[in-house]
């Protein structure tokens, strides 16, 4: 016969010192750091996913401010006050369910409560869970009250969804954000449950149950509850995944290397497996995200991977999976959106980004231009055997003719009389310029005059010059031959 007046794990483990509450320190160095300065606000509003101890710590805060001796931060646990609020059995202590009471008549009649005093205690504090669900009409009958409420009335507001509550109620309270309590809090807080309970548990069953939990310390403790009643005295991982149609931790890593290897049939396989064992296709989906998220990490810090994915692939396919979510919970047939989306998730793997295909491209381009010049520079600074070269010069005093103004095209050039209007340099006037020197210097030994080989430098193209000066890199010191093929 079940014994009358059993109380649940969530309840009989419920914080009863601000001590006790898991994950949510800094919540409690604010709120004791009040306490002890003296700096208590008439208004809170704590905001935070379900069974993070949003109510508990709004419970507590209340014993801390009323007992006897108090306000003080830690609270004995024989106060007859402190018991009374904490069993909600205490007048001054009113909680309020806002999805029931959100009536703007129910808050009128609670701003017109707040106007006496209490009748056994220092404060009158009103928490009201879930605030969101109060009407627009019920805020605004709020909000003066709120402003400015008596001396002896505190407001603790609790919800789930920030957002649905006006900006004028919260501009109105100190907001404290309390944080899903992360896994490994959950299992040691489970193990501390589990030994005093008597229950023989493994590591790996407590971590599977703080994972479906998602945050939440009171739904962990439920799962905890039920498996306790399922299993007895003793509780192991297969009977977590029997009991709530989980995939196994290896499972669900060969479907993540199944993915890596684009392996179709294995993928498949896996899929009508989980379907005939009743596993919960889209938890499933949620624990591969997981996996890969953990492998992305790893990759991101350089560690060893089996899946051998880069960081890239790793993201486009976590991205893939996420796309998949919603028909794999609400679709007409979980199995097909499920097989769908990992297919997907592989195709996503496989594929890359255009912008950085262009970034390798440009990168590659770039290092073989950087090889090309560098090449082109040991060539030019090598020394190398004399050859002939297209001007034979003779010995003399370098001499940098370049014409100082600007190069102009050889079509803007004025014709004279030793050109023709063809833009390169013929073979006759070669031979013009040839026996002008001669005449100019009818010694072959003797240097020619610097201002003569100016001027003749300047009869030359544009276009000849720009190839001797800018492509042979030519310092001028006379023109005594020309040797037509090589320069054609």
């Amino acid at each position: 016969m079940a014994e009358i007046g059993y109380q649940v794990i969530a309840r009989r483990w419920r914080p009863k010192q601000f001590s006790e509450l898991v994950g949510q320190d800094h919540v409690v160095r604010t709120l004791g750091n009040a306490i002890e300065m003296g700096r208590i606000a008439h208004a809170y509003l704590f905001v935070g996913p379900r069974g993070t101890g949003k109510t508990t710590t709004a419970r507590l805060f209340a014993k801390s401010l009323n007992w006897e001796d108090g306000p003080s931060l830690e609270v004995p646990e024989d106060s007859e006050l402190g018991l009374a609020i904490m069993e909600g059995r205490c007048l001054d202590v009113i909680e309020i369910d806002g999805a029931s009471n959100n009536s703007v008549d129910q808050v009128r009649d609670l701003r017109d409560e707040c106007q006496y005093a209490p009748a056994q205690c220092r404060y009158k504090i009103y928490v009201i869970d879930e605030v969101h669900m109060l009407s627009q009409q019920a805020f605004n009958a709020l909000l003066k009250t709120l402003e400015e409420p008596p001396p002896h009335v505190k407001f603790v507001f609790a919800t789930t969804e920030a957002h649905k509550v006006l900006p004028t109620i919260v501009s109105r309270c100190q907001r404290f954000e309390f944080r899903s309590i992360p896994a490994e809090l959950i299992s040691g807080k489970l193990r501390e449950i589990c030994e005093t309970e008597e229950i023989e548990v493994d590591d790996e069953a407590l971590a599977t149950i703080a994972r479906m939990a998602m945050g939440g310390m009171r739904d962990a403790q439920s799962i905890l509850d039920q498996m306790i009643s399922f299993c007895g005295k003793k509780i192991s991982q297969v009977d977590v995944l029997e009991v709530y149609g989980l995939a196994s931790a290896d499972s669900v890593k060969n479907l993540s290397l199944a993915i890596a290897k684009a392996d179709y049939q294995s993928i498949l396989e896996a899929a009508d497996g989980f379907v005939s064992q009743g596993i919960d296709l889209y938890r499933c989906l949620l624990d591969l995200q997981e996996q890969i998220r953990a492998g992305l990490v790893r990759s991101i810090r350089g560690d060893a991977d089996d899946l051998d994915f880069s960081s890239e692939q790793y993201a486009r396919v976590l991205d893939a999976l996420r796309a998949g979510e919603d028909s794999v919970r609400s679709g007409l047939s979980d199995q097909v959106n499920f097989e769908v989306t990992l297919f997907r998730a592989v195709e996503a793997s496989r594929s890359r980004a255009i912008d950085s295909v262009i970034r390798d491209i440009s990168e590659i381009v770039s290092e073989g231009k950087t090889k090309k010049k560098t090449e082109q520079l040991v060539e030019a600074s090598a020394p190398s055997e004399p050859s002939e070269d297209v001007l034979s010069v003779v010995e003399a005093s370098p001499v940098d003719v370049r014409d100082p103004s600007p190069e102009k095209n050889v079509e803007d050039e004025p014709v004279v009389a030793d050109q023709v209007q063809e833009p390169s340099f013929m073979p006759e006037e070669a031979e013009e310029i040839v026996s002008s020197e001669k005449e100019a210097n009818p010694s072959e030994t003797q240097p020619l005059d610097q201002n003569l080989i100016a001027e003749r430098v300047r009869d030359l193209p544009s276009s000849l010059r720009k190839i001797l000066e800018e492509d042979f890199g030519g310092r001028f010191l006379a023109v005594e031959k020309i040797d037509w093929d090589k320069l054609i």
